[in-house]
């Protein structure tokens, strides 16, 4: 089915409830909360995802990808527990964290076009226009995405101190 191997299959279904594992941290906090249950499902299967793309990726970007992922990942994770950095570790953890989202829906976002549906997929060509707009939109969206989250942790700061 869609030409995913074994493997393949274990990748995407242990990288997936990254996705709205996600969204709800998003929608809910405004940003991936990683010292919380949503933040450790979503640190687990993003690791899976990442480390698994080694395994089954035929494009070199891919295996660039993941492991950019896996050190941001781990950056995201582990900039709150660097000492003297105060408020600016939360700036940088949500940055980060953010960036990691952005990596995984990058190539999920290339993966659907290209696989669904099944037998005639929507894009065949790694420069289609539909990929290609789709691609920009996620980077915009990170773009926007990036600004609000610090306008708002600016202005949880101002209101706290």
């Amino acid at each position: 089915m869609f030409g995913i191997s074994s493997l393949g299959w274990v990748h995407t279904l242990g990288s997936l409830p990254a996705i709205p594992v996600a969204l709800y941290m998003f929608a809910r906090h405004g940003r991936i909360v990683p010292r919380s249950v949503p933040g450790a499902v979503y640190f687990v299967c993003m690791l899976v995802g990442a480390a698994t793309v080694f395994l089954v990726a035929h494009q070199p970007a891919s295996n660039v990808i993941g492991a950019v992922t896996i050190l941001i990942l781990l950056a995201g994770y582990g900039v709150g527990r660097v000492a003297g950095l105060g408020r600016a570790a939360r700036y940088i953890e949500t940055i980060l964290l953010s960036i990691s989202a952005f990596l995984l829906m990058v190539p999920t976002v290339s993966e659907i076009l290209r696989r669904v549906p099944d037998g005639h997929p929507l894009v065949t060509d790694l420069k289609s226009p539909l990929l290609l707009g789709a691609q920009g939109g996620l980077a915009v969206l990170l773009a926007v995405g990036l600004a609000a989250q610090i306008l708002h942790l600016a202005r949880r700061g101002r209101a706290a101190g």
